[in-house]
């Protein structure tokens, strides 16, 4: 992974951990590849500093003291807009499933790999950026309306609560309505990493925004999970 200055460059990152070694090395490589870095080891404040701050992008420890780090991710998410990557264990997935369902875009598992950290971070990056600059600003299936522009959608005029991931999720699989899209693609558009044929993350989201968009989750009828393949998006039900 080449490590040179990107576009991201002074992109606001903010750091809750409370490892103080590992923050601090995490923020001498971040900031030596064009971030600004800020840190946080109580997350007694997290929710503080991440509402007061409003970073482009926040890394977030998954055990802090104070407050850990699902409760922190499910507290901000209606009011940060911004990607959170959170820091789990390797060997624990649940901590992986219950980050996704809190509200978290990605996950990096400890012991952290500073080009993997920096990976994710700038694909996160860039899907928020290309989201923005979409040619097809909304889309609308009957009473679901999805507003890329402001990444909003909404059911039958009343706004829906998606996070950042959430939400490309959505736009994702709706510009392919009608289509089939893969494990593999979806995996290489929002996250530009292979599928590794275990990772959970998509389903999580998927089960999150169906009841949000009206659909049943037992009998779904708007996002349809395609045996084997991967998930469609119906145009009209």
């Amino acid at each position: 992974m080449d490590d040179s200055v990107d576009p991201h460059e002074q992109d606001h990152v903010l750091i809750i951990e409370d490892d103080e070694r590992l923050a601090d090395l995490t923020r001498d490589y971040l900031e030596a590849n064009g971030f600004r870095v800020t840190l946080e080891a109580d997350g007694a404040y997290g929710v503080e500093r991440i509402l007061t701050l409003q970073p482009d992008l926040v890394i977030l420890d998954l055990m802090l003291p104070g407050e850990d780090g699902l409760s922190i991710c499910r507290r901000v998410r209606s009011d940060y807009p911004g990607p959170i990557l959170m820091l789990t264990a390797r060997t624990d997935d649940m901590d992986q499933v219950l980050g996704l369902e809190m509200g978290a875009d990605d996950y990096v598992p400890k012991p952290v790999q500073p080009r993997v950290l920096l990976a994710r971070m700038r694909a996160l990056l860039r899907r928020r950026e290309s989201s923005a600059a979409s040619e097809e600003p909304r889309l609308v299936f009957g009473e679901l309306e999805i507003d890329n522009s402001t990444r909003e959608a909404f059911l039958a005029g009343e706004r829906i609560d998606l996070t950042s991931a959430e939400f490309d999720l959505l736009w994702l699989l709706a510009c392919n309505a009608g289509r089939v899209l893969t494990r593999e693609e979806i995996f290489s558009q929002l996250r530009g990493i292979k599928y590794d044929g275990q990772d959970r993350s998509i389903d999580v989201r998927v089960s999150r925004i169906r009841p949000k968009i009206g659909d049943d989750p037992n009998q779904p009828q708007r996002i349809k999970t395609v045996r084997s393949k991967g998930y469609l998006f119906v145009k009209d039900i």
